[in-house]
């Protein structure tokens, strides 16, 4: 028994230095080609900071959100100062803008998708095709339904409005966006947004379980114009593999942007190690998260252990009107 107990660390350890060592990358091809130079700016640390905003930001609890006492406001990011709580009822979308002084770092955190079922929202998207010219970007095309979310709600102005209004008091700051899910959508077209149209620099980028937006034209545009860029999955999250990726089609299939970061478990007997992968520059790393299957709701939910949704107790709630609190449909078609 001692000795099968050696073995199985034994090859435990072989299995972390094979997952250390080889790190296979591919390169695109066509007319918008996408190198596989790894760039990567994944900083753990911040990364475990930013998924606690990014769960903080499904609170519906707005007197608690702005007086950042929350259940989730109590960790990594209990010193933050929001600014600005942005809740567009229409569509059902919230964000907040805020200051943390640790990362001397404009804070935007972007909810994601309230829908009741995760499984009927991700079999929606994968049907959703490419419908919208980005402006200004020669054959760049984009999800219609995660750039309307930004561009043609409040949020846009909200948004702009309270980065610039920090700015005036603070010029010391960088900006970090984040979001999960479709918020992580959204967060990605916010980062472009100032970025291109307000000339904003130093932006940073941290998403996780983020859908894909674009197709590879966009996404070349978006890399050169955010490389500050992360995108952290996890294990067989469904989301990331939405809408799907067929590299035959060209142009009129969706690209995800780099960098990915992958996180995996690999079981040796009743042991699990966890890793963290920092994927290649193509965006579609075939050795990251295309490597497995799409196909976990849980692994979706659950970013380095932090649950990133409203809780299922308020979401059951009813209010005077009997609308259910915290739940409403997250319109993605238009």
């Amino acid at each position: 028994m001692e000795n099968a107990g050696r073995i199985q660390i034994l090859l435990g350890a072989i299995v972390i230095l094979l997952v250390l060592v080889i790190t296979p990358a591919i390169i695109g091809k066509g007319k918008h080609e996408i190198q596989a130079i790894n760039i990567s700016p994944y900083n753990r640390t911040k990364a475990l900071i930013l998924v606690e905003y990014a769960s903080a930001v499904y609170i519906v609890d707005d007197t608690s959100l702005l007086s950042w006492t929350c259940s989730r406001c109590q960790g990594l990011t209990k010193d933050f100062k929001i600014h600005t709580l942005i809740v567009e009822v229409q569509h059902c979308l919230q964000a907040f803008v805020g200051v943390d002084e640790d990362l001397k770092a404009i804070i935007i955190s972007f909810r994601g998708t309230q829908e009741s079922s995760m499984q009927n929202w991700a079999e929606d998207l994968y049907f959703k095709e490419l419908d919208l010219n980005y402006p200004g970007v020669t054959d760049a095309m984009v999800h219609r339904g995660f750039y309307a979310a930004y561009h043609n709600t409040t949020l846009r102005e909200q948004v702009v409005n309270a980065v610039q209004a920090i700015q005036q008091a603070r010029g010391d700051l960088g900006i970090i966006v984040t979001g999960h899910s479709m918020g992580g959508a959204m967060a990605s077209f916010c980062a472009l947004d100032l970025t291109a149209n307000y000339g904003q620099k130093s932006i940073e980028v941290i998403t996780f379980g983020q859908p894909r937006i674009g197709n590879s034209a966009f996404a070349t545009f978006y890399m050169d114009s955010v490389p500050a860029t992360v995108r952290i999955t996890h294990g067989h999250d469904v989301v990331p593999h939405l809408p799907p990726y067929y590299a035959i089609l060209g142009q009129k299939t969706y690209h995800h942007f780099a960098t990915e970061v992958w996180i995996f478990k690999i079981a040796i007997g009743r042991l699990q190690y966890e890793f963290e992968r920092i994927c290649d520059g193509s965006g579609e790393d075939p050795s990251c998260s295309r490597s497995v299957s799409g196909n976990s709701i849980q692994d979706h939910l659950n970013y380095y252990g932090v649950y990133l949704r409203t809780e299922d107790n308020v979401l059951a709630l009813l209010n005077g009107t009997g609308q259910i609190l915290g739940h409403c449909k997250t319109d993605v078609s238009s």
